[in-house]
């Protein structure tokens, strides 16, 4: 079945689909000798497809992992102000794997891994209607009308953020935990949303994403989706 080229490279395990676009209009990529110009260009996947002149390595089984980011990590492969990041924590035994969107430096919890760039844009898009959930330990006085504002969705300087499901936990002191349901994912969203409403987040934890749970995980601990689950769940989304 022919594809976009960019998918094709991204699922050589090289790099992201986002990255293969930018190589293809650098004109780095030939398909039977000829410069590919367009990231939309179809391929079988029988041509020779070269990038820099370099057969692409053979497509990998599509494969995803769960793990649980500690607090302190980037989740980036390399910081100019050599902070630690995920991809230098991992075990060493892991292939070259890249991330399913982000969680930011203090924020914890589930972060899934994969060795498809395709595999992880498509599971970041928000259409996939895949739920994000937290479990967030905030300070301040928690208002259930304010609560209930952000569950109908704000906009916040001039970004629209939609509707939320939170669930209030436990109060104690100054302390709170709300348990935080969102679709979209923006980047900080939830500390964006909180900090509207005048509430400190102080811990931010991934408990799922999409259907795959924290669990009883460990920190700093991976786990592989067994291919089956992998099929089971994502379908034709691999």
């Amino acid at each position: 079945m022919p594809q976009r080229i960019a998918k094709f490279i991204a699922r050589s395990g090289i790099c992201s689909r986002r990255e293969a676009e930018d190589m293809i209009k650098q004109k780095r990529v030939t398909v039977n000798g000829e410069i590919v110009e367009s990231p939309a260009f179809n391929v079988e996947g029988d041509e020779i497809i070269l990038l820099d002149g370099e057969k692409l390595p053979q497509i990998e089984v599509t494969r995803l992992w769960l793990y649980h980011k500690p607090a302190g990590l980037l989740t980036t492969h390399k910081d100019t102000e050599n902070r630690a990041t995920v991809f230098a924590n991992l075990p060493p035994n892991m292939p070259r794997v890249i991330s399913v969107g982000r969680l930011d430096l203090n924020s914890e919890g589930l972060l899934l891994l994969t060795n498809s760039g395709a595999l992880s844009r498509t599971l970041e898009l928000p259409e996939n209607g895949w739920k994000r959930r937290y479990k967030v330990r905030v300070h301040g006085c928690v208002s259930k009308k304010k609560l209930a504002e952000l569950e109908k969705g704000v906009t916040i300087d001039g970004v629209e953020y939609g509707a939320v499901k939170i669930e209030f936990g436990e109060q104690n002191a100054a302390n709170a935990w709300l348990t935080i349901t969102l679709s979209e994912g923006k980047n900080r969203e939830v500390r964006k949303l909180m900090k509207y409403i005048g509430l400190e987040v102080s811990r931010l934890i991934r408990l799922s994403y999409g259907p795959f749970q924290l669990g009883n995980l460990k920190r700093g601990e991976v786990k592989e989706v067994p291919q089956k689950v992998l099929k089971e769940q994502l379908g034709n989304k691999l």
